[in-house]
């Protein structure tokens, strides 16, 4: 897939299209998704995204998150990268969209129009080596408390969405 972004505006509408570079350079909006597995026990699947990440590497977040390339529907880009990241795909159900704005220290922004997906899924994991780190299963309740605690240790966007209630 190509390293192109969608770039939209606050109603989601195309403007054009970016390098993923380059539009987290500009702090350009963008198209993005958020994908949240549960298992059977109500379980949220987490990962650490691998310390050579862009940005927010060494962070905990939510189990796959990307960004649909053009011409690609955000669904469609969710089944994609959940494939590539995690190895495998199950069922998926969009539950909204929401804009959000973090600047990080190495001067990247991420400004994303993001639509939440959730799934369930209670088979084998592989996640890609060069993506992520670690993966764990979490209560909800234990990972809210834990991000109240320990803010610094998941990435921004997983700590609006679970703190928020943006699922």
């Amino acid at each position: 897939m190509s390293d192109l972004v969608v770039l939209v505006n606050s109603n989601n509408r195309k403007t054009g299209l970016r390098e993923k570079i380059s539009a987290h350079r500009e702090g350009l909006l963008h198209r993005a998704f958020s994908i949240l597995i549960f298992n059977s026990r109500g379980e949220l699947l987490l990962q650490k995204r691998h310390s050579q990440k862009y940005h927010s590497g060494g962070l905990w977040s939510n189990t796959v998150c990307g960004h649909p390339g053009p011409g690609e529907r955000f669904l469609a880009g969710a089944h994609r990268r959940l494939k590539e990241e995690m190895g495998f795909d199950c069922k998926l159900t969009k539950h909204r969209y929401f804009i959000y704005r973090s600047a990080f220290e190495n001067g990247l922004t991420e400004n994303e129009y993001d639509c939440v997906f959730t799934g369930r899924y209670d088979g084998e994991i592989a996640p890609h080596p060069g993506e992520i780190e670690a993966c764990q299963w979490v209560s909800l309740e234990f990972l809210r408390e834990d991000m109240l605690k320990q803010p610094q240790l998941y990435t921004y966007w997983s700590r609006k969405i679970i703190l928020e209630n943006l699922l």
